[in-house]
C-alpha cells in the first residue's frame, strides 16, 4: 500500500517542483501513512544534501550525500546553466553508480554513498560575475520504501577569472589520474581487508623517509633512559605505547584535517611550538649526559607508585604522550598516500573509513619503530659503563633531533653553527684531538678515528658559515664561489627562479598574464622537508631546469599559514606541502599531473613530460 501511495504521489510530482513542494510532498506523505513514518522520513534538504563550488575558472563541483538508507537515482541528474551571460554548459561528468533492481524503475544505477559530479562549463572572454547552476535530481529512502519527488535547485557560484576564452576540457578526456587521486579512488572502490592492508604498506615506505626519520633517536632515546631495568619485552612495549599514541593522534588529526580542509601539524610549525618542543629534547638529552635526573617530587612519586601498580603502567603514559606529540610536530609534510586519505575524507565526509586507513598507515610509519624498541632490550647493554656511553650517545642524537627540528624557523647560519657546535664538542668527547699511547687497544683507535672525522665535519661547518655558506650538505660552497669564475656563479645560483603568489587573486591575474604559456604551480613551506628536497635534488637536476626553461614558474610559500595561504591551499584540495600542479596554454589544471610529496628528478621528468609533451 505504501509503495502504491509513494507510486501515485511520484507521479503527481511535477519535475519542476520546486523545494517547498518537495517539502509539502513530506508532509503529506506523513499525514496520508498513518505509521511509524513520521519519525524516519526526513526532508529532502536533510535527505539530500546537495553543495556545489569551483573547482577552476571553467569546471564546478556538485556534492550530493544522501542520508543513511537512502540512495539517488544516476540516470535522475540534470544540469543547466540560467542567468549568467557569457556562460555556457559543456558537459557532466557523472561517475558510475551501483547496481540496483529497484521496484518503481527496474534496473538503475543509484548512489547510497556521496557522489561528485564534475560541471564543465564554457567562457566567453568577457563572461563576468558569478554563474547560476540549475541542478535536478531523485532519490528515495529504502528501509521505508517512499520515493520523493524530482528536486530542483538553484546555486548561484562565484567563479575566478577565466584564463582564457573558448572552448572547455571535453567530457571523457580527464586523462590519467594523479597518486592522490588514485589513493582516493582505492578507498571509494576497494574492500576494507584490501584498504587497511594497503595503506599498512603506504606506511612502511614512508616510514623511510626524512619525515619519520627523526622520530627514531626520540625513541631510541626514551629506550635508553630506562637504564638496567630495560628488557626485551620492555623496550617493545615502549615503542608500542609511541607508536599507538603516534597512530592515534595521526588519524584523529588526519580525519580532523580532512573535514577541515587544513592540517593540524602545519598550524603548529610555528617558532613557539618548535622552539618548546626543541627545548624539550635538550633537556632530555641533559638528563641522558648526567647533569640531573628527571624525576617528580617523592610525595608524588609514592601517590603514582600506587597507580603503577594497579594499572601497570610505569612510564608509558609518558611515551604515549611523546608519541602523539610527534604525530603532529615532527612529520607535517604530506605525502601521496596522506593526501589521497584526505581527499577522500573531504570529499566523502566518511570519517570511518578514512580514519581507518590513516590509523594503518600510522601502525606501518611505526613499525620498524616497535623493531628497534624490540631489538634495544637485546642489544643495549642493562648495567655498567657501556650503559652510560650509550645513554649519552642517544643524547648527542636528541641534540640532533633539538637542531633539527628548529631549523625550519632560524637563519641558516645559526642552523650551520648549531651542528658545528654539536659535532665538535662531540668530537672532543671522542677524544680526536688526545694523543693515543702506542699499545691503545684497537677499539680505542676506531673511536678516535670516528671523533677525527666527526671533528672535520664540524669544522668545515663552523668555517663554512663564517664564509659565507647556508648549505649544511655543501657548508664549504661559499669559498668555492668565492674564487669567482662564471661556472661558478653559475653553479651557486642553480635554482629555479619562482615568481611569489600571495593570494588567490594574485594566482589568477598572473595566470591570465599567462595566457598561451605552460604553468607550474609550486606549494612550499619552510618546515617542509620534502620541499627542500625537491629543491636541493629535482629542481637542481640540469634536465629539469632545460625542460621548465620557457615554464612560467609560480610558487605559493604557506610557511606562516596565513588565511591566504589556506584559501591558496583549499582552492586546489590540497592539505598542505608539497604539492606541484601545471596548468595548460589556456591555464586549466592538467589533470593526471599533480606531484604530492617528493619526486627524484627522473621521476619528475617523466610527470612533465606527460604535462608538457
Amino acid at each position: 500500500m505504501r509503495l502504491v501511495l509513494a507510486l501515485v504521489l511520484l507521479v503527481s510530482g511535477l519535475p519542476g517542483m520546486p523545494d517547498a513542494g518537495a517539502q509539502g510532498f513530506v508532509q503529506t506523505l506523513r499525514q496520508a501513512v498513518a505509521q511509524p513514518v513520521e519519525e524516519e522520513l526526513l526532508p529532502p534538504d536533510e535527505a539530500f544534501r546537495a553543495e556545489v563550488t569551483a573547482r577552476d575558472g571553467q569546471t564546478l563541483e556538485a556534492r550530493f550525500s544522501p542520508a543513511k538508507g537512502y540512495y539517488l537515482y544516476r540516470d535522475k541528474f540534470a544540469f543547466g546553466v540560467i542567468d549568467s551571460p557569457g556562460i555556457q554548459l559543456a558537459g557532466v561528468e557523472i561517475p558510475p553508480g551501483k547496481p540496483k533492481d529497484d521496484p518503481l524503475f527496474g534496473k538503475v544505477d543509484v548512489f547510497f554513498e556521496p557522489v561528485q559530479v564534475l560541471v564543465r562549463l564554457q567562457r566567453s572572454a568577457d563572461a563576468a560575475g558569478p554563474v547560476r547552476l540549475k541542478a535536478a535530481y531523485q532519490g528515495c529512502n529504502e528501509p521505508i520504501g517512499v520515493c520523493y519527488p524530482p528536486i530542483e535547485k538553484v546555486f548561484e557560484v562565484a567563479l575566478p577569472a577565466a584564463a582564457a576564452a573558448g572552448t572547455a576540457v571535453p567530457v571523457g578526456e580527464a586523462g590519467p589520474l594523479s597518486e592522490d587521486d588514485r589513493v582516493a579512488g582505492l578507498l571509494k572502490g576497494g574492500s576494507f581487508w584490501l584498504i587497511v592492508v594497503s595503506f599498512l604498506g603506504f606506511g612502511l615506505l614512508l616510514a623511510f623517509t626524512p619525515c619519520v626519520f627523526p622520530m627514531i633517536p626520540i625513541l631510541s632515546g626514551i629506550i635508553a633512559g630506562q637504564g638496567h631495568a630495560l628488557t626485551k619485552a620492555r623496550g617493545f612495549t615502549l615503542a608500542l605505547a609511541y607508536v599507538i599514541g603516534m597512530a592515534i593522534t595521526y588519524a584523529l588529526a588526519g580525519v580532523a584535517a580532512g573535514l577541515s580542509g587544513t592540517l593540524l601539524s602545519a598550524t603548529l610549525q610555528n617558532p613557539w611550538v618548535l622552539g618548546t618542543f626543541a627545548a624539550l629534547f635538550v633537556l632530555l638529552a641533559l638528563s641522558m649526559f648526567g647533569f640531573y635526573e628527571l624525576q617528580l617530587p617523592a610525595s608524588l612519586q609514592s601517590r603514582l607508585a600506587d597507580t603503577t601498580n594497579r594499572l601497570g603502567g610505569g612510564h608509558y603514559a609518558g611515551v604515549f604522550a611523546m608519541g602523539a606529540l610527534s604525530a603532529v610536530i615532527v612529520g607535517p609534510c604530506v605525502a601521496a598516500p596522506l593526501a589521497g586519505a584526505l581527499l577522500y575524507i573531504s570529499q566523502t565526509r566518511d570519517v570511518v573509513l578514512g580514519g581507518v586507513a590513516l590509523f594503518a598507515m600510522a601502525i606501518g610509519m611505526g613499525l620498524p619503530l616497535l623493531a628497534v624498541g624490540a631489538s634495544a632490550g637485546a642489544v643495549l647493554p642493562k648495567a655498567g659503563p657501556w650503559m652510560e656511553t650509550v645513554k649519552r650517545f642517544f643524547g648527542v642524537l636528541l641534540l640532533g633531533v633539538a637542531i633539527y627540528m628548529i631549523s625550519p624557523v632560524i637563519p641558516a647560519v645559526v642552523h650551520m653553527l648549531a651542528w658545528a657546535a654539536l659535532l665538535i664538542v662531540s668530537a672532543i668527547y671522542l677524544h680526536a684531538i688526545d694523543p693515543l699511547p702506542p699499545d691503545a687497544p684497537g677499539y680505542r683507535k676506531f673511536w678516535k678515528g670516528i671523533g677525527v672525522i666527526v671533528l672535520l665535519v664540524g669544522v668545515s661547518l663552523l668555517v663554512g658559515a663564517l664564509s659565507g655558506g647556508r648549505d649544511v650538505l655543501q657548508p664549504l660552497a661559499g669559498l668555492r664561489f668565492a674564487g669567482g669564475g662564471a661556472a661558478a656563479q653559475q653553479a651557486q645560483t642553480a635554482h629555479l627562479p619562482f615568481e611569489r603568489v600571495r593570494s588567490l587573486a594574485e594566482l589568477e591575474a598572473r595566470l591570465q598574464a599567462a595566457a598561451g604559456r605552460y604553468v607550474m604551480l609550486d606549494f612550499y613551506a619552510d618546515w617542509c622537508v620534502s620541499c627542500k628536497e625537491m629543491e636541493r635534488f629535482t629542481f637542481s637536476d640540469p634536465r629539469v631546469q632545460a625542460k621548465l626553461r620557457d615554464v612560467v614558474l609560480l610558487q605559493a610559500d604557506v610557511t606562516r599559514n596565513t588565511p591566504e595561504d589556506a584559501a591558496l591551499l583549499k582552492r586546489f584540495n590540497l592539505f598542505g606541502p608539497p604539492g606541484i600542479l601545471f596548468f595548460d596554454r589556456q591555464g586549466r589544471e592538467i589533470p593526471g599531473t599533480r606531484v604530492v610529496g617528493f619526486q627524484k628528478a627522473d621521476q619528475f621528468l617523466a610527470t612533465l613530460e606527460r604535462a608538457m609533451p
